[in-house]
């Protein structure tokens, strides 16, 4: 596996961690619809959360959670709602974007609560 492909899983790993540490329980992970593919899905109390993990060993090119082009946020809803429908839930959704910083001297995991709304 390339090494960008294992950074990524493993920013997915940390995120999820992070999630259960802070109380949400996570639903699904990887739920692909169509072109799309939510790498989180998690619950906290009655809202559904769609979490868009985006993982950088630097932040020489930008911050990682400025890489939500608006065509993913577009996909990301798309395949949100499909999720809804296909497990009959009929909760409020929260889009968020965990950013993980992760190489050989720092880990760091900034989550962004209502980092983008649907339309």
């Amino acid at each position: 596996m390339a090494y960008h492909n294992e950074l990524g899983k493993m920013g997915e790993q940390l995120a999820a961690d992070y999630l259960s540490r802070n109380g949400y329980t996570i639903l699904e992970r990887n739920f692909i619809f169509d072109k799309a593919e939510i790498d989180i899905i998690a619950q906290k109390e009655k809202r559904v959360v769609v979490v868009e993990v985006k993982t950088r060993n630097s932040t020489v090119f930008g911050d990682p959670k400025d890489f939500v082009t608006k065509g993913k946020i577009k996909l990301l809803v798309k395949a949100a709602n499909e999720y809804l429908i296909s497990n009959s839930l009929e909760l409020e959704v929260r889009f968020d974007i965990i950013a993980v910083l992760k190489n050989k001297t720092v880990e760091k995991v900034e989550h962004f609560e209502n980092a983008f709304y649907h339309f």
